[in-house]
């Protein structure tokens, strides 16, 4: 569980820590560039989900949110011993989400700061969570085709 708890608590400190930094440095609306119109920080506050959805559900996305960090956490405590990339995953999901989740909480809204240009506003939390499920998918696919290998014996390479 190690590896689960490290990734969540990690990703947890770093999007809190740089959420924090933004909005001690930045003004809301304020955008500098980084790579002048490829990457910028633009500090917004977003009372939505992705892409401003459903903006002021903050009750709603509370509630999801702590639907989701329980069903990672029941699902990394079910995970037998070895299963390293889907540990690593949920921990993302899990420290992406409570730190949202915290921002929600605290100021009935999300922080975002990471800003390319051609896709809307975000944060490390975010990119944890949409890098856990994408880790996610791959560790039970790779998984799943293993496990079909092993089935149809050995020289099986379908």
């Amino acid at each position: 569980m190690l590896p689960f708890w490290l990734t969540a608590l990690v990703t947890l400190v770093l999007d809190q820590a740089s959420k924090e930094l933004v909005q001690r440095l930045m003004w809301e609306g304020q955008s500098v560039p980084v790579i002048p119109y490829i990457f910028h920080l633009t500090y917004i506050r977003n009372p939505g989900a992705a892409f401003g959805l459903f903006a002021y559900r903050t009750g709603f996305f509370i509630a999801v949110t702590l639907l989701v960090v329980a069903g990672a956490l029941v699902a990394a405590l079910r995970l037998s011993p070895g299963r390293h990339m889907l540990r690593l995953s949920l921990g993302l999901v899990m420290g992406g989400a409570l730190g949202n989740l915290i921002d929600r909480v605290r100021f009935g809204l999300v922080v975002d700061f990471l800003d390319f240009r051609v896709w809307p506003v975000f944060n490390l939390a975010d990119m944890a969570i949409v890098i856990g499920a994408f880790l996610l998918v791959f560790a039970v696919w790779r998984e799943d085709r293993e496990r079909e290998r092993e089935r149809m014996g050995p020289g099986a390479e379908n």
